[in-house]
């Protein structure tokens, strides 16, 4: 199933000449991908525009056994805060200056005047905790980048929290507004953390979180690097090998052309 090229999202004014402050919220399965990733984005963007990443990563889990192999965590990481871990690796590889910090979010760091908000967390609850927080606040963040998975499938999703992050008529809706699902609090969550590698292989899949972070990633260097998306995410399957683009709102053009 192919995007509809024909409607596309436009990067708006005020990215170029700077460094775009990016919150990424957790440090796990996907969040820890992504944070490999933007390090090879930031050296991309350098590369081919005036734009470079000012990374904040928040997370206040400890490296465990389960997450070695799944994660980009080696055993002498054992113990250690994930978030400062894979933060202070990044920076020694990459030569940058990027923040971690342990701890929750909402309440270790704030939302307001972060360009980029991207959130890989395990439960609703917090994707709940972090939308009223963007709803309360005034300057909410310009982007609002989702992932999520199950066993062997998962989606990603790029909204826009403010109208102002483009035109009206192309703003994104938030992972709040497509799933709104995810607002019902009385909704059962299993977010019990695995006691072995194997149980945790058990639980998902091996590759999983590498392949969502890597398509999720693709979306943010045409959005940055290329100036346009012509989806707002994906859903992925890998026990069918499926990717299905999830469209773009249509824009009122589109629609009496249609």
């Amino acid at each position: 199933m192919q995007p509809d090229t024909a409607n596309r999202h436009y990067l708006p004014a005020g990215f170029d000449d700077r460094a775009i402050s990016v919150l990424l919220v957790g440090c796990g399965g996907n969040g820890s991908q992504m944070l490999m990733g933007l390090a090879s984005l930031d050296t991309a963007l350098r590369a081919i525009s005036s734009r470079s990443l000012d990374v904040t990563v928040v997370d206040d889990d400890t490296v465990s056994e389960a997450n070695l192999g799944r994660q980009p965590f080696y055993r002498c990481d054992l113990g250690n805060s994930k978030a400062r871990t894979l933060t202070e690796r990044v920076n020694l590889a990459h030569g940058l200056n990027w923040k971690a910090v342990h701890g929750r979010v909402p309440g270790a760091v704030s939302v307001k005047g972060i360009d980029i908000l991207i959130t890989c967390v395990d439960t609703a609850a917090v994707r709940r905790a972090i939308g009223a927080q963007l709803v309360e606040g005034r300057s909410c963040p310009r982007y609002w980048l989702d992932l999520g998975n199950r066993a062997s499938d998962g989606q990603f999703l790029i909204g826009c929290p403010e109208p102002s992050a483009g035109k009206t008529d192309q703003r994104l809706p938030t992972v709040m507004e497509y799933f709104p699902e995810l607002a019902d609090d009385s909704a059962p969550e299993d977010d019990a953390p695995s006691c072995s590698v194997a149980e945790a292989l058990e639980r998902q899949s091996l590759f999983v979180n590498r392949v969502i972070a890597s398509h999720a990633l693709a979306l943010l260097f045409d959005l940055l690097g290329r100036g346009s998306i012509s989806h707002a995410g994906a859903f992925i399957n890998l026990a069918s090998g499926q990717t299905v683009p999830i469209a773009l709102p249509r824009t009122p053009d589109l629609e009496k052309a249609a």
